[in-house]
């Protein structure tokens, strides 16, 4: 007779690990009972993390903006008899001030499309393409120089511009060329502009392209416009930029370098600017906790000087200039730490002998102070007694004259 068996199944039960374990009994017909485990897993599935994945977008290569072969030609056309090679100017006749020509720029650069690496973003203290500014650059990601747009820690020598050009004493008559290194100039003059109702958007969507603009003057009955930009760089990248080009109209744009303003809230609005960006390089330079102090953003630092700075004098606080001063003659002793030098006694007048022991010098300081007052010390006074000489007296030498007193009654 086969064996029959008989599966009963028993409610789950978890063990220690949080597995289930399904317990199956299995009767035989001898009576006896045999039990069988399954496990099974019943842990819910933590939620998959986010992870954020940085997708580091290559950087490109800078574009070659014109053809070679496009290229026009630097020698200028025929107006003297002489041309002068040193120069690349005719002598000897009329000449057409670039400046003042209305032909249309060769190109014109586009940022947004040209710009990339160069060569020159492996060299430190390299200088802006030129021709990349005036779309007309050839060599593309083999240009030496920088082919982007300047930043505010583009910072050059005041003597030269972005583009690694000597600047001069003063400016041209016509405003135009490189510019000066007496003053910082971050205007630029744009003439011959199309009169339109939207002229003043025009201009400052065209010219926002070259770096951030600080501020906007347009004349719109003379078609005349003066931008400013915070950056002096960003200023020189444009003036290249935009000259010869054209807005919206077919105009040819006449770009200068702006004059001083003699409106007096121009000329102090310009030395604010100066002195900011002065405070700025300082806050550089300086630690971030000093520079807290000196603002007052740090409460802790306020109450603290405060009670420094009144030097024991109630309702007085020391200005800046006396509580942050540093060295040997500071008046706060934090100012003198570092700067510390060894006491000196001043010298007496002496015999040449040694000095008196210590306990002569305090028996002599405990004295009253009426016998030490006068002009010389009691040290000084010890000292010049002992410097006493006894000096013989000297003979009065007879004087000449006649013998006879003229009161005297003798006859002799």
């Amino acid at each position: 007779m086969a064996d029959q068996e008989v599966q009963a199944e028993m409610p789950p039960v978890a063990d220690e690990s949080g597995q289930e374990m399904t317990v199956a009994t299995t009767s035989t017909e001898e009576g006896g009972q045999e039990m069988a485990l399954a496990t099974t897993n019943t842990d819910v599935a933590a939620p998959a993390k986010k992870v954020k994945k940085i997708i580091r977008k290559k950087r490109r290569p800078a574009r070659v903006q014109m053809d070679p072969d496009e290229v026009p030609s630097d020698q200028p056309a025929q107006t003297g008899t002489v041309f002068n090679i040193w120069y690349n100017l005719w002598s000897g006749g009329d000449r057409e001030d670039k400046a003042l020509s209305k032909s249309h720029a060769k190109g014109r650069c586009n940022i947004a499309r040209d710009s990339g690496y160069t060569r020159g973003d492996s060299t430190a203290g390299s200088y802006f393409c030129v021709y990349f500014a005036r779309g007309m650059c050839t060599k593309g990601q083999d240009c030496q120089q920088l082919h982007r747009l300047p930043g505010t820690y583009d910072l050059f020598n005041p003597n030269v511009d972005c583009f690694g050009r000597d600047k001069f004493s003063d400016y041209r008559d016509d405003m135009g060329g490189v510019g000066s290194f007496m003053r910082q100039n971050r205007t630029i003059y744009v003439g011959r502009i199309h009169v339109t109702d939207d002229i003043e958007e025009i201009v400052a969507r065209h010219f926002a392209e070259w770096g951030q603009i600080e501020r906007v003057r347009v004349l719109n009955s003379r078609g005349v416009a003066f931008i400013t930009y915070t950056n002096e760089a960003n200023a020189q990248f444009a003036k290249e930029a935009m000259a010869h080009q054209s807005l919206d109209h077919d105009e040819v744009l006449n770009v200068r370098w702006a004059t001083q303003d003699p409106n007096p809230m121009a000329q102090a609005r310009e030395a604010r600017k100066v002195e900011e960006q002065a405070a700025e390089a300082i806050r550089r330079a300086l630690p971030a906790e000093f520079v807290a102090e000196i603002e007052g953003k740090d409460p802790e630092a306020r109450k603290r000087r405060k009670i420094e700075s009144s030097y024991g004098l109630e309702g007085y606080e020391a200005p800046d200039q006396v509580h942050f001063a540093r060295g040997a003659n500071a008046v706060n002793p934090v100012g003198r730490e570092g700067f510390e030098v060894e006491y000196q006694q001043r010298a007496m007048i002496e015999n040449g002998q040694a000095s008196e022991p210590a306990e002569a010098v305090s028996e002599e300081q405990d004295k009253p102070a009426q016998e030490s007052r006068g002009i010389f010390s009691s040290n000084t006074l010890a000292a010049l007694n002992k410097a006493k000489v006894s000096v013989a007296a000297k003979p009065k030498a007879a004087g000449a004259g006649p013998l006879v007193s003229y009161d005297s009654d003798s006859d002799e």
